[in-house]
């Protein structure tokens, strides 16, 4: 069980239903946009007898972005649900410019934002307490293949696959649980704000189902995928991919430590420079 947990879009579909399922005795942080539906789901929970807080934030800014990752610190939360995202249906080339923008703050930088912020204490804290850290990532089916008329959401959420299965290989040996959950359609407003009908959708699966699979996958699996034909589908390219990958992490952590690959801190103001063109260095 987890003491406290913060959870991103914590006030509708999955993330809401991540709420509902996590214990009663683990804290709540749930981060969204408006105040207004913040303070409705925290008046239903704790009317249930949950604590908690809640942080009215733009995760597709920076403000926004410190402003979750500031309440988390302060709270020393021990899992972290990525879950806000946002999506248009439509061409990408007729899709608002601004929208397609945001899709990729949120969706993908977010995560990555807020992930390497907080995970180095999440397990420092775990490590103290003899317990395990959890992170959580949600992406999609749709991450499996490029989707048209769902472009830049889709390849966000494949993004979030990829960088998730690699991030598991870089954790081994860390007392932290990490799970990508890849949903298939699923009953919630998600479909309305993007801009099409779920209910055209042949079939659509509750967020409260799918908050309680990964829950329960948590430590367990690494990439997690619901509906049972999808995941039948998947599972040779599934198996496939995660022998790659650990094969591909062992490589190179093993070249790493032969030869030594890197020869300074990636990142740092130096390999910035040198990305630079002459003429902006001048």
């Amino acid at each position: 069980m987890y003491g406290s947990a913060m959870i991103t879009g914590g006030t509708a579909g999955i993330g809401a239903a991540f709420a509902r399922a996590l214990p009663a005795e683990t804290e709540l942080i749930l981060v969204a946009r408006h105040e207004e539906g913040l303070d409705r789901a925290r008046r239903t929970l704790e009317a249930q007898g949950r604590r908690v807080q809640t942080v009215a934030a733009d995760l597709a800014t920076d403000e926004g972005r410190n402003d979750a990752i500031a309440a988390a610190e302060a709270r020393g939360i021990e899992l972290l649900i990525n879950n806000a995202g946002i999506g248009a249906f439509g061409r990408y080339l007729e899709n608002d410019p601004d929208f397609e923008r945001r899709t990729v703050e949120l969706n993908a930088v977010a995560p990555t934002v807020l992930t390497r912020a907080l995970l180095p204490g999440m397990i420092g804290r775990a490590r103290s307490s003899g317990r395990r850290a959890g992170l959580v990532i949600l992406s999609s089916t749709l991450a499996f293949q490029p989707t048209p008329w769902l472009a830049t959401y889709a390849a966000t959420k494949s993004f979030l696959l990829a960088w998730g299965e690699a991030l598991n290989e870089e954790l081994r040996g860390e007392p932290v649980d990490l799970l990508v959950v890849c949903p298939t359609a699923t009953a919630s407003d998600f479909g309305a704000r993007a801009g099409f009908r779920m209910g055209a959708l042949p079939v659509t699966e509750s967020p409260d189902r799918v908050a309680r699979a990964a829950l329960g996958a948590l430590g367990r699996e690494t990439v997690h995928v619901r509906g049972p034909l999808t995941r039948m589908a998947l599972r040779p390219f599934l198996l496939s991919r995660r022998l790659t990958t650990s094969g591909l992490a062992g490589l190179i952590a093993a070249a790493d430590r032969l030869s030594g690959l890197r020869s300074r801190p990636a990142g740092t103001e130096e390999d910035a420079a040198a990305g630079e063109s002459p003429a902006r260095r001048s």
